[in-house]
């Protein structure tokens, strides 16, 4: 046993000088995941803050600076702000589960160039078992260990955008379904108003009816225009009260005391979207695992040793491949490089499809805002002329049906500049969310 431990030393010795040389050739760019949320800064002798491997590959992680270093459109103490804020304090972040999950794999793969040791049990000849230890470092490998740090960097950036993505969506739900409720306690408002006028209108004609001035069918009309008026009313305060009640369900504290429309200025549609980021780091990830399969065709050279429980021990070089060199070989290495090209036309695809996307919102923002300027112009002329018709109407001059149109259309008009408010809002919101514009990415 004891020539056999020795044979064990010898053999682990070496497999350290190979271990040291995979170690001096490893790539320190590959080496650990590109978040440093797993290791703090180490703390030197003389008081400052030494970078770890995790902390430098996030900061040199393109896609991870992107996120990192985008800031919300949303004024600090508004209340969209305080909307956002509580909304996000609620979220149960599956996301950031997932993110966690994926920079302990990364920091896992970033030692996947050391050793492996691993005990071996056999059963020998005359039926007794033979314990072992096996230690094998891998000398040359096509990449494979360096494609698999690779790989768990760039799951690391997927789950990091996953996150942002969840985040803005989940932001952009909670601040909908608020200027939902706005939207509808404002048009309420002027509905009120407009029926409290309304059945002034009504008393007057129905007086004029039992004097026999006017005729019943006026009247009449007028009790229709009251009766959808409170239609309009009674739907807007359910619209109302369902969005507000839906909100307080997604939030960390009820918002009900919280209201008002923020205002939002231009949104820079500097940098990729989220949607292009994550199909960048996706693209990262598809090479990775191309590589990987790659290296799987080919030789790899590793050098293994060995001792059991009856003193006997080896060491030396291992020529093997995991899936065999078969006939199909030149087929499957060029599925591989095929699999590399489709990642990138992903990339294109997305990006195209982002800045149709963005396009769409931009000129959508803009017909809006068109609208808005024009039901303005709508508006004052509207209460231009309510106001000659109820001079000439006091004059006896206009009858009371003609005053009733005028003062609908009035009412109708108000209500429609309400709703272009909220649109632009809605609209510039949801260009936010593509950039990830809803949060602070480095809070997130």
């Amino acid at each position: 046993m004891k020539s056999s431990f020795q044979s064990l030393k010898y053999s682990v010795a070496v497999l350290a000088l190979g271990g040291l040389a995979g170690c001096m050739n490893a790539d320190p760019q590959a080496t650990r995941g590109p978040m440093a949320l797993l290791k703090p800064s180490v703390q030197s002798e003389d008081g400052t803050k030494t970078e770890t491997a995790a902390e430098k590959q996030a900061r040199e992680s393109v896609i991870i600076q992107s996120l990192t270093q985008r800031k919300s459109i949303l004024p600090s103490g508004s209340s969209f702000d305080r909307v956002a804020g509580s909304v996000m304090a609620a979220s149960s972040r599956t996301a950031e589960a997932e993110l966690r999950s994926a920079k302990l794999r990364a920091e896992a793969r970033s030692k996947n160039w050391l050793p492996t040791l691993g005990p071996t049990i056999s059963l020998n000849s005359l039926g007794s078992l033979v314990a072992g230890i096996l230690i094998e470092q891998v000398l040359f490998d096509n990449g494979k260990k360096k494609a698999e740090r690779a790989f768990a960097a760039a799951d690391v950036e997927v789950a990091a955008v996953n996150l942002v993505v969840d985040t803005n969506e989940r932001v952009l739900d909670g601040l909908e379904l608020y200027i939902a409720s706005e939207e509808a306690k404002r048009r309420a408002a002027v509905t009120r108003k407009g029926i409290a006028r309304m059945e002034r209108f009504e008393y007057i004609m129905g007086e004029r009816v039992r004097g026999g001035v006017s005729n019943r069918a006026d009247l009449q009309v007028i009790q229709q225009k009251l009766t959808q008026m409170r239609s309009d009313l009674s739907a807007d305060q359910e619209l109302s009260a369902t969005a507000i009640a839906e909100l307080n369900a997604m939030a960390a504290d009820p918002v009900n005391g919280v209201s008002g429309l923020t205002s939002l200025g231009g949104v820079n549609a500097s940098g990729d979207t989220l949607d292009v980021l994550k199909a960048r780091a996706e693209k990262d990830r598809t090479i990775a695992e191309a590589v990987i399969a790659r290296a799987g065709l080919l030789p790899g050279v590793s050098l293994t040793g060995s001792a059991d429980s009856d003193g006997n021990s080896s060491a030396g070089l291992t020529l093997k491949t995991e899936n065999g060199i078969g006939f199909g070989l030149r087929d499957n290495l060029a599925a591989v490089e095929a699999q590399k090209d489709m990642a990138e036309r992903r990339v294109s695809q997305t990006r195209e499809d982002s800045n149709r996307s963005l396009a769409k919102l931009k000129q959508t923002l803009i017909s809006i805002e068109r609208k808005r300027s024009q039901s303005q112009s709508i508006l004052d002329q509207a209460d231009a002329n309510l106001a000659l018709f109820e001079e000439q109407y006091e004059a006896g001059q206009r009858p009371v049906m003609d005053l009733i149109g005028v003062y609908e259309t009035k009412i109708n008009a108000e209500r429609d500049h309400i709703s272009h408010a909220y649109d632009i809002a809605r609209t510039k919101l949801k260009i936010a969310k593509e950039l990830g514009l809803l949060a602070d990415g480095e809070e997130i």
